[in-house]
């Protein structure tokens, strides 16, 4: 018993227990919330100078992709080269064509036809004019996929500005040697993205893929596209391959034997 008190000892003993253990576990809630506001404030103050490193880094490298694509077009003139077009249905080719490519002495690129697969015969009465119907159909749509890959390849100095202008690009940096990415979304239509792979070291483009669409939105097309160097390091993409889902149709492209024109 205690005297002063007249609290059974053990009672008071548990009390002294009880208290000091509250107060322990109120001091480590303390010692916790004080480590959380600290957290937060330094994440507070290291989140700006974070934003202004990405920022930097990005418009680095927009910079530098934009060198690139301009410095790869202008030393690609002096070339010629064979480009072949097949254009496959549900796996089965339909068409193939091989054009010579170089550039005029105004500056633009000319495509001389070398050889196309012959166009089939055609089909007489009602059956015939609905065969030659669809066939019409799905000729324009090849010519629209077909134009489809140009407008992205090669990539466009101009537009890649114009996206960065917009706020529209964001830069992927996966590590482990696999280079930088660049994503440029509304590259071309609204809801595309054109996302380019640049080697780290040297700033070339080492692919890119794009994720867009024909004329309808739902009609969702992909393209896939390998960069490679020539001996003076001028970068030319070998292929190209579109792929188009609701149509089951594929469009794949080759650049090759590149030589100096002339030569």
């Amino acid at each position: 018993m205690n005297r002063e008190t007249g609290t059974p000892s053990g009672a008071a003993t548990g009390l002294t227990q009880s208290t000091q253990t509250v107060d322990a576990k109120s001091y480590h809630r303390s010692s916790k919330s004080r480590l959380a506001v600290a957290a937060c404030s330094m994440t507070l103050m290291l989140t700006p100078a974070i934003v202004r490193s990405q920022s930097s880094a990005m418009e680095q490298r927009v910079a530098a992709l934009k060198q690139s694509v301009a410095r790869d077009q202008q030393n690609i003139r002096q070339y010629e080269w064979i480009e072949t077009t097949v254009i496959s249905l549900k796996g089965e080719e339909k068409s193939r064509q091989q054009k010579q490519c170089y550039y005029g002495a105004e500056g633009s690129l000319q495509k001389v036809k070398v050889s196309a697969t012959p166009p089939p015969k055609k089909k007489r009465g009602l059956r015939g004019r609905i065969a030659e119907n669809k066939k019409e159909e799905l000729t324009d749509y090849m010519k629209e996929a077909v134009a489809l890959v140009k407008t992205y390849v090669p990539p466009d100095a101009a537009r890649i500005q114009s996206v960065k202008d917009a706020g529209n690009v964001s830069l992927d940096l996966p590590g482990g040697g696999r280079g930088a990415r660049l994503n440029l979304r509304d590259y071309d239509k609204p809801g595309d993205t054109l996302s380019v792979e640049v080697d780290p070291a040297s700033n070339r483009v080492t692919g890119l893929t794009v994720a867009t669409y024909l004329a309808d939105a739902k009609d969702s097309v992909t393209l896939d596209v390998r960069f490679s160097s020539l001996q003076d390091g001028t970068g030319y993409p070998p292929t190209e391959v579109l792929i188009a889902k609701a149509k089951n149709l594929s469009v794949n492209v080759t650049n090759s034997g590149y030589r100096k024109a002339g030569q």
